[in-house]
């Protein structure tokens, strides 16, 4: 099976990944692509490779503090892992679009069925209770301190000592439940997204000492 082929392949690339975008994420996204894939009709062979696949650059963007995209490496990558696979070419070229396309911040839009599922899928993984637990695991990685109220966060950088999980919930998770493709993504991250508000809004009045 080319599926069970490449997923023993994919996790021998997350060997000494952060936590925050570990194997354990992609399974997490490979469980999200099974369920709302049958919803919208998915190739599945496509999808579950290319969800396997999609993460396996990360750790050349996180290696280089954001200057490299892992979804333009990972694409790379995922061609020489793909090629020799029993697939034709129209489904290779698909499992690549999936993962070049499957970033938030990325320049490719998802245009296939499965690269709208996986968009999803790793976008819902960002948001809610694991959202939010991702974000500060993330913060801890590059160093970044629990809060930081005195400075404008749309002048801080990423990957800083300003990184903070508020920062990433200001800036990308609470506009992510408006970027779903899938009418089963959108029902999913409605209550993922109100789980989120919830916690970030006791979050700083916490912080502040108003709770």
């Amino acid at each position: 099976m080319p599926i069970e082929q490449v997923k023993t392949l994919a996790e021998k690339s997350f060997t000494g990944s952060r936590g925050s975008h570990d194997w354990e994420h992609t399974l997490r996204v490979c469980q999200l692509c099974e369920r709302i894939g049958a919803f919208e009709h998915a190739d599945m062979t496509i999808l579950m490779i290319a969800a396997y696949l999609h993460d396996i650059g990360r750790s050349h963007q996180d290696r280089s503090n954001g200057a490299v995209c892992h979804a333009k490496q990972g694409a790379r990558m995922a061609w020489d892992m793909v090629k020799h696979l029993p697939l034709s070419r129209k489904q290779k070229v698909n499992i690549v679009h999936c993962i070049r396309s499957h970033r938030y911040r990325g320049n490719h839009v998802p245009k296939t069925p499965e690269a709208k599922v996986l968009f999803d899928a790793d976008k819902l993984d960002a948001i809610g209770a694991v959202g939010v637990a991702r974000a500060y695991q993330f913060a801890g990685e590059v160093g970044a301190r629990l809060h930081n109220p005195h400075v404008n966060i749309t002048e801080t950088k990423p990957y800083s000592v300003d990184d903070t999980g508020y920062r990433e919930y200001r800036l990308k998770l609470c506009k992510i439940k408006n970027r779903m493709l899938t009418d089963a993504g959108r029902r999913i991250a409605q209550g993922r997204h109100d789980f989120m508000e919830a916690f970030f809004r006791r979050f700083i009045q916490e912080v502040e000492g108003k709770d």
